[in-house]
């Protein structure tokens, strides 16, 4: 199944929305989920995370109608590079003991995000690309 980078940049959007809220407003959820205790500590660095994923999801609804150009292949590029470098320390955090299985939902969706990522990016490399 072929995905077209707008509507994978509108459901990243999406997904990254809510992730800012639930990071935002409960992320004692997440971190129960993956065995983490939540704290001040863990808290402040969840917050945080919610910055980022709100400024994640406001980049991807704006750039979801743009054509391929170089702005696009960056910000998917280093998405791509995001995405596999959670997965890859989910697994490790996982792995050596640190978080629970729980975390291997987030580590599935990066992998999946990162692969359909370039999947859109190879599609638009070989098809013409029509306007809006």
């Amino acid at each position: 199944m072929s995905l077209s980078f707008r509507t994978l940049a509108t459901f990243t959007a999406c997904l990254c929305f809510a992730l800012a809220l639930i990071w935002g407003v409960r992320p004692d959820l997440l971190l129960l989920m993956w065995d983490v205790e939540y704290s001040s500590a863990t808290g402040l660095v969840a917050r945080r995370n919610a910055a980022l994923f709100l400024a994640l999801g406001v980049m991807f609804y704006r750039i979801r109608h743009a054509v391929p150009c170089d702005t696009r292949r960056a910000v998917t590029l280093g998405f791509i590079t995001g995405c596999f470098v959670l997965a890859a320390l989910g697994l490790s955090e996982w792995i050596s003991g640190h978080a629970g299985p729980g975390i291997l939902l987030a580590v599935a969706t990066e992998t999946v995000l990162g692969l359909a990522f370039i999947q859109a990016h190879k599609a638009s490399v070989t098809q013409p690309q029509t306007s809006r």
